[in-house]
């Protein structure tokens, strides 16, 4: 019996805090790297708290197109996947649709 698939799905809602130009990677396929900060509210053991994040993102090929024509300070609602750079200790965000907040 094979074992279920692993989860890995994110859902945050975050500004564009830096955002590099538009590059293209050995493929040819777009790519863009960028920081999130988000900032929120959070209900955790019974108390509420303020939260707060920053966070490395990468996106390829039709939604790094679009991401490029974002504003600085925007914020949207991200979709993706985390996982770790090759040389990369901490966690990247891999955007696979963004949508407005």
């Amino acid at each position: 019996m094979a074992a279920p698939a692993a989860a890995n799905h994110l859902l945050l809602t975050a500004c564009i805090e830096e955002i590099a130009a538009l590059r293209f990677t050995p493929a040819g396929l777009p790519a863009i790297d960028l920081r999130l900060d988000h900032a929120s509210t959070q209900d955790e053991a019974g108390q509420t708290r303020q939260v707060k994040a920053a966070l490395k993102a990468v996106a390829f090929g039709a939604v790094a197109e679009r991401l490029a024509r974002q504003a600085l300070g925007s914020q949207w609602r991200f979709q993706g996947f985390l996982a770790n750079p090759r040389n990369g200790k901490h966690p990247v965000l891999h955007v696979t649709d963004f949508q407005q907040d």
